[in-house]
């Protein structure tokens, strides 16, 4: 019997997780609903698991070079920014994620942030539960006049860029890097030409080295003036004092984000500000999606740990 360590989970219990993995004959691990680095060091380095399943812990090179057995490693979600991956593929240890779960999801909370600011939905339920009733100050945008700009055309910019047309927006988007042809709805156009006419830039990219603080001074400079960030990727994809800047001096209008650098607790000086919209990391999140994420992690687990070859390998991990 193999041990599998759940290092974390977003959800209330772990009954899908021990159903399929002692399923499978081996034993669940699962001690902590949130977990720090170190936790999941001490932990993994006591179980000594073939697998390590994870939601948003990090799991450092440490905690992977620790457990003699571990063969893999699973992301429960897309992103792999958490998990010592180079050191993984090292070690010969797999890297598994679940990388199309929540595809309708992330696309629906996009839009849902950006039509909220630009149809007025959620400044105008504050003033209405503030007490102040005043239809003749609103000032909303009939969304076929305007351009949204995707930045990462992948599944889910790509769906994303549907929806939009389906409400009758222009969408531009970044050529994306994959060979795989996304060019319908949107209109693949240079960075600069993007930031300069689009009226929402959405991003759905990936945290990576090269993404990070992507969203910078020159960024927001570059914006059309009056617009509207929303992020459902990654917080630090933002530079949040770039933003605040931007957010009190312009061009941009305001910002739509369901992820923030220092989540779970922002910056009171971002969260304070009228002209921005937040939700707590929960794009990805459906009643159907969190259980699809769940099974698909945990079965890959279970294929891996019966020789198989995963089926949303990560990383290509040494042979020696």
């Amino acid at each position: 019997m193999a041990s599998v360590v759940l290092t974390d989970h977003a959800w209330p219990d772990v009954d899908v997780e021990r159903r399929i993995i002692e399923a499978a004959g081996h034993g669940l691990v699962a001690r902590m609903a949130t977990a720090s680095e170190a936790q999941v060091d001490e932990v993994v380095a006591g179980a000594q698991p073939a697998a390590i399943l994870t939601c948003w812990a990090p799991v450092s090179d440490r905690a992977i070079a620790s457990a003699e057995p571990l063969r893999v490693v699973a992301r429960m979600g897309v992103g792999l920014d958490n998990i010592g991956v180079a050191e993984a593929t090292r070690r010969g240890v797999w890297v598994t994620n679940v990388p199309d779960y929540c595809v309708e999801e992330v696309s629906d909370h996009a839009v849902a942030l950006a039509v909220s600011w630009l149809r007025g939905v959620t400044p105008l339920d504050r003033e209405v539960r503030a007490g102040k009733w005043n239809p003749g100050g609103a000032r909303l945008a009939r969304l076929s006049a305007l351009t949204a700009g995707i930045i990462g055309y992948g599944r889910i910019g790509h769906r994303t860029a549907e929806k939009l047309t389906g409400l009758g927006m222009r969408v531009l988007a970044v050529p994306p890097r994959t060979s795989k042809p996304w060019p319908e709805p949107a209109q693949l156009v240079r960075f600069d030409e993007l930031l300069a006419r689009s009226d929402v830039v959405i991003l759905h990219v990936p945290l990576t080295p090269e993404t990070h603080h992507l969203v910078d001074t020159d960024f927001l400079d570059a914006m059309k003036t009056g617009s509207v960030l929303v992020n459902v990727s990654r917080g630090p994809v933002v530079d949040t004092a770039a933003l605040l800047s931007a957010l009190e001096h312009g061009p941009m209008a305001a910002a739509a984000l369901d992820v923030v650098e220092g989540e779970p607790n922002p910056p009171r000086e971002l969260v304070s500000r009228p002209n921005v919209i937040l939700t707590p990391h929960v794009a990805f999140s459906s009643t159907m999606s969190i259980v699809e994420l769940r099974e698909r992690a945990c079965q890959e687990v279970v294929r891996v740990l019966a020789g198989e070859v995963p089926r949303h390998p990560c990383n290509e991990p040494r042979r020696d």
